[in-house]
C-alpha cells in the first residue's frame, strides 16, 4: 500500500477541488491551467514528468495545449496530493488502477457531508440560468 502523508491543505482544510468550473474549450495553454487550478506551471511540467497520463499537445510553436481531459487529470492528481495526501508514486498508481476521467465522474457524485457536491450543483444550475436570462 503506496504511503500517503497528510498535506498542509488536507491540515488546514481548505476548499474543495470538486467547485473548479472548466470553461466550455477545447485547448487551455499552460498559464490558463494554471489559473484554473491553482497550481504553478512549473509543478505541471512536473508533473508531466510523473505521471504518464498527463500529455499536453503541442501547438506549431511549442506552446503546451491542454485538452479538458488533461484539466480534469490535474484536478484529480492535485486533489490526491493536497486532499487525500497520496505520494507521487500513491497518486500515480491510484490514477492507473482506476482511471482518471472515471474517478473525476464518480467524485462528482460521491454523496459528500460538506455540501460542496450541492454547492457545485447551485453553481451549476446559477450559471444556465444566467445564461438563459441573457437570451431572452
Amino acid at each position: 500500500m503506496p504511503r500517503k502523508r497528510r498535506s498542509q491543505a488536507a491540515r488546514s482544510g481548505q476548499g474543495s477541488l470538486a467547485e473548479v468550473l472548466i470553461p466550455e474549450k477545447d485547448y487551455f495553454r499552460i498559464g490558463e491551467v494554471s489559473d484554473l487550478t491553482q497550481t504553478k506551471s512549473y509543478v505541471l511540467r512536473f508533473w508531466e514528468t510523473e505521471f504518464p497520463m498527463l500529455k499536453p499537445v503541442k501547438s506549431s510553436t511549442g506552446h503546451r495545449l491542454y485538452r479538458r481531459e488533461d484539466v480534469q487529470t490535474i484536478l484529480e492528481i492535485k486533489r490526491l496530493l493536497y486532499e487525500e495526501g497520496y505520494t507521487i508514486e500513491g497518486a500515480r498508481k491510484e490514477l492507473a488502477k482506476e482511471g482518471a476521467g472515471e474517478r473525476s465522474q464518480k467524485e462528482l457524485f460521491k454523496p459528500r457531508r460538506d455540501g460542496v457536491q450541492l454547492s457545485f450543483i447551485r453553481r451549476e444550475l446559477q450559471g444556465i440560468l444566467t445564461m438563459l436570462s441573457r437570451k431572452c
